[in-house]
């Protein structure tokens, strides 16, 4: 598997804008098929034709009428694109204009592809209006027409908390801190709450345990890590703040079942499109 390419957000034109519209003919001209993994958003919208994406480590089907939703820092990779006709948006993260739609791009991603129902003339209609706008130039008016298109998506498995509810005050703390601190004890205590109030938001919010949310937060990050060409146990161990390689690996065995160097292997050695077990 080649190395994952690292975007930064760069407008078609060095012209400083927000929100960009493309066509996936376009995406089809730029991209060489490899992974990649970029400081912005990438919606996607699928008008016509079968193919397919993979989005940190998971495979995803696309067809008519199909969404996808990748967020800044997720490693994916266009598997199947040659038939797809659709267009994409690429935002920053500081570019949805309404509280709704910033918490709604901050929610966890459960659901990184689904498929649209029948907001579909709606949603198409939104998109058409983006597209027009952004292609204008900068303005805010790109930045609210771009609120629209994430309201109308409406993704399965994003429900937005508030952003003053116990459960974003630990995710964004888990953001700053989880590569210096698992132990959902810390949070509590840094948020002011009883580890029980907090396991119980929490599990509200996600399903699982306040433990559960950091492993697994710990592991993604160990797997985008692992992802790139060179980068060994001993620097993740470095990177997500564990004392050497091997508590690194007990940590990450544990969690998913295989060690980082079998893992990294079967990732590599994965046919185009295919993720390995776990």
């Amino acid at each position: 598997m080649p190395a994952v390419q690292q975007l930064t957000y760069q407008p078609l034109g060095g012209v400083p804008r927000p929100v960009e519209v493309l066509t996936f003919d376009r995406l089809r001209e730029l991209s060489a098929g490899g992974t990649q993994r970029a400081d912005f958003h990438v919606v996607a919208v699928v008008d016509r034709g079968h193919g397919a994406v993979t989005v940190d480590f998971r495979r995803h089907r696309l067809g008519p009428r199909s969404a996808v939703w990748i967020p800044p820092g997720a490693v994916h990779r266009w598997d199947d694109i040659e038939e797809l006709s659709g267009r994409l948006v690429l935002f920053v993260p500081s570019a949805p204009a309404t509280p709704a739609t910033r918490r709604l791009s901050a929610a966890p991603n459960q659901a990184p592809t689904w498929t649209v129902g029948p907001d579909w003339p709606l949603l198409t209609a939104a998109l058409d209006h983006l597209e027009l706008e952004a292609a204008a130039g900068p303005s805010e008016l790109a930045a609210l027409l771009l609120s629209a298109l994430l309201l109308r998506l409406d993704p399965p498995g994003r429900d937005p908390e508030p952003d003053d509810s116990l459960f974003a005050l630990f995710r964004d703390r888990v953001e700053e801190g989880f590569r210096t601190h698992r132990d959902a004890g810390y949070y509590a205590r840094a948020l002011g709450y009883a580890p029980r109030t907090l396991s119980r938001a929490v599990q509200r919010a996600t399903g699982g345990t306040a433990k559960a949310y950091l492993t697994e937060r710990v592991v993604l990050e160990a797997e985008r890590l692992l992802a790139h060409d060179g980068v060994t146990a001993a620097r993740c161990a470095r990177e997500l703040g564990f004392p050497d390689a091997t508590s690194f690996s007990v940590f990450f065995r544990t969690a998913t079942g295989l060690p980082p160097a079998r893992w990294l292997a079967q990732w590599r050695d994965a046919p185009t499109g295919h993720e390995p077990t776990s």
